[in-house]
């Protein structure tokens, strides 16, 4: 695997670590990984794309591993445009911009909406499943009885028992979630224990039990982050070079359709589907990997 260095960096709200390979004057990508993983997800991918000349840049989100807030005082908040505005913080501190941001979960979300709402600062988008933009005014809309027994652990989530029960077992919660996400992914016990460590984070709970109460409305959000909630709430298209990777065998749900994808991405590029499940990255990467160099190399 290729060496990487690590740095921690100031963007916004927080000290964020990221994991730097490639050449630092390489086309600028940067991966996002999802909940509830870390950095691990993007080893071999990062390595591929270190490989051909780019700068690839991993960091680790909000309540996760080495991260931190800057200020005690700043809400732990898991809100959608937090996530946005992390990136585009990040983007700014290292000089990136335009960069291709690529992610799944909450990393795709994380992507997406910083190429909705700052696409001068994007120049290509890869997003696991699609559109990946919560529409929090239609939340309360129940979905299919198979759909919502997937979604267990958000409705856990809202009530306290469920905030201890992930304080608690943090590890074992996400494993149970690697598992029925990915029925055919044949992690190993050192694959999880690579990444289980980022659970520790001192803010992991605040900002998970934050993220899956403020997207059905139970909670407010950060007021910092309230005009791009507003932006968001329109579910504006995304006009940048897309390539959507789609899941075939992701247990929290079947894929979308080629012509929903196209309504909310202009510009799309590629719509590859994959016989894998929800952590695309470390599932699939030399195809992960492929798609983003389609849209940089």
């Amino acid at each position: 695997m290729t060496e990487f260095e690590v740095q921690t960096v100031r963007a916004g709200v927080l000290d964020v670590a990221v994991e730097r390979r490639g050449d630092h004057n390489g086309p600028p990508v940067v991966l996002l990984h999802g909940f509830p993983y870390d950095t691990r997800a993007y080893d071999e991918v990062a390595r591929r794309l270190a490989a051909r000349g780019a700068d690839v840049v991993v960091p680790y989100l909000r309540g996760y591993g080495p991260t931190r807030f800057v200020d005690d005082a700043t809400p732990r908040s898991g809100q959608q445009a937090a996530l946005a505005h992390d990136l585009h913080e990040l983007l700014i501190a290292l000089d990136l911009g335009p960069a291709v941001v690529a992610g799944y979960d909450w990393g795709g979300r994380a992507a997406c909406l910083t190429a909705m709402l700052w696409p001068e600062s994007v120049a290509g988008l890869v997003t696991a499943d699609g559109y990946n933009v919560q529409n929090i005014s239609a939340s309360g809309r129940p979905a299919s009885p198979r759909t919502e027994r997937a979604l267990w652990y958000q409705f856990y989530l809202h009530a306290e028992r469920g905030r201890a029960g992930l304080a608690a077992h943090r590890a074992e919660f996400a494993r149970v979630l690697w598992q029925d996400w990915s029925p055919g992914w044949a992690f190993t016990d050192e694959d999880f224990a690579a990444t289980a460590p980022s659970f520790e984070n001192p803010d992991f709970v605040d900002v998970v039990v934050h993220s899956y109460r403020h997207r059905f409305g139970l909670v407010g959000g950060d007021p910092a982050y309230q005009a791009g909630e507003d932006q968001i709430a329109e579910q504006p298209v995304i006009e940048v070079p897309t390539i959507v990777v789609d899941a075939t065998r992701d247990g929290l749900g079947e894929a979308a359709p080629p012509e929903e994808h196209r309504r909310h991405f202009t510009r799309l590029v590629a719509n590859p589907r994959l016989p894998v499940g929800h952590n695309v990255p470390q599932e699939a990467p030399a195809e992960f990997a492929e798609a983003v160099a389609t849209l940089r190399f």
